[in-house]
């Protein structure tokens, strides 16, 4: 007997249920966003422009609404967790930046470490008290090439490189989860954390500002080998629907997992590294000035 490969088709309900999605204003993300609200869920869109906002708002069937948030702006981030009330079932970490050679967020971070993995660990943190099912982040198989630079977190006393810049945070990402999973289960917590990474999906991740001829050879190369962002959302919505245990990391099934249906994927010996993870959570508490959301329950 064969079983049918695992699609948004087959989602649960989600009515009554609310979801926080961020970078949802296109790619991934939009389709996240659009899967959760057709499934019956309210969901929030927590981005940057909220005029996209809206008009991805208006692509989507169901319940809907936009919220301004900048994860490269820790005063939006703490912003928009103040203004937030009632339950968050699924908050689902999905905005992310690839490239800015030498940008900084407004606090001065790394614009791919800041965003990717700061922002989200405080948003995550400070909205953590209204989570009731599970958060979901996005991490990448670039954390495979990816360290943790604990003397040179900005990677500025080193020669930049995107790549490492990347990796680094998509790293951070997995171990991110991995730790708030651990705090969750310290504390009773049912509450899980997952991860998910969407595979080679035809977005515009890393084009933003870039030459006109790499544009062209990006979506070229998309065109002829990437998923659709639909089929790269799959991953996520499978994280933030199904039964799963604490800090799986769900990619596509496919070769070299680029392509494919959603299932439980490996990750580096890093990523998993519990001792990594503490002193990275450790760090971040410093950088961000925000500490684990259920440590005074």
């Amino acid at each position: 007997m064969t079983t049918q490969p695992w699609s948004a088709a087959d989602m649960p309900s989600m009515q009554g249920r609310t979801a926080v999605v961020t970078g949802a204003t296109s790619g991934v993300g939009l389709a996240t966003a659009s899967a959760l609200a057709q499934a019956g869920a309210h969901v929030v869109l927590a981005v940057r422009d909220t005029r996209r906002g809206q008009d991805a708002a208006r692509s989507m069937t169901g319940s809907t609404e936009v919220r301004e948030l900048d994860l490269a702006d820790l005063a939006s981030v703490r912003a928009f967790a103040q203004s937030w009330t009632g339950a968050i079932d699924v908050l689902v970490n999905n905005a992310g930046v690839a490239g800015g050679r030498g940008i900084r967020t407004k606090d001065g971070f790394d614009m791919q470490f800041g965003t990717n993995h700061l922002g989200h660990f405080a948003l995550t943190n400070l909205v953590l008290p209204h989570v009731t099912d599970r958060v979901v982040t996005l991490s990448s198989g670039a954390h495979k090439a990816g360290d943790i630079h604990f003397d040179d977190l900005n990677l500025s006393q080193r020669r930049y490189s995107l790549p490492q810049a990347y990796g680094q945070s998509k790293l951070a990402n997995l171990l991110f989860t991995l730790e708030l999973q651990h705090r969750l289960e310290e504390v009773d917590s049912p509450v899980l954390s997952l991860a998910a990474h969407p595979g080679y999906a035809a977005t515009n991740l890393g084009t933003q500002g870039r030459s006109k001829l790499l544009v062209s050879a990006v979506n070229l190369a998309g065109r002829l080998f990437a998923q659709t962002s639909e089929q790269g959302a799959l991953p996520s919505l499978y994280a933030a629907t199904q039964d799963l245990p604490g800090a799986s990391y769900i990619g596509p099934d496919g070769r070299g997992e680029l392509q494919g249906y959603p299932t439980m994927v490996g990750r580096s010996d890093k990523a998993a590294d519990p001792e990594l993870a503490r002193r990275l959570w450790e760090s971040s508490e410093e950088l961000t000035g925000v500490g684990f959301g259920l440590e005074q329950r």
